[in-house]
């Protein structure tokens, strides 16, 4: 498998993140990546089909929120929490702490 694109922490933009992050299903996957180390792609959101999540995880990888590592036939993912948190302080644990999103 050849090796996924991922962002520099340094060209994580801001406008990218708040994209990703603004669709539910996304910020979900997301909430769950902050509460694990990291996690098969499949055990996030297991009640959604593989086929719906590829463009979210892609999305989320692409703008910076996520790596994602080849593991056998599997893909682990975890949350950039210290890139998000050193380019944007605060953003992560605001978005993540609103119980309305």
């Amino acid at each position: 498998m050849k090796p996924l694109p991922h962002p520099k922490a340094d060209e994580i933009e801001l406008v990218s993140v708040l994209s990703a992050l603004g669709h539910p299903l996304r910020l979900r996957a997301v909430r769950v990546l902050a509460d694990a180390d990291e996690c098969i792609c499949g055990e996030i959101v297991p009640e959604v089909p593989k086929s719906t999540m590829t463009t979210h995880w892609r999305v989320l990888r692409e703008s910076g929120v996520t790596w994602e590592r080849p593991e056998g036939r599997k893909i682990a993912l975890r949350l950039r929490r210290e890139d998000l948190d050193a380019r944007f302080p605060g953003l992560l644990d605001s978005v993540l702490a609103d119980p309305s999103a």
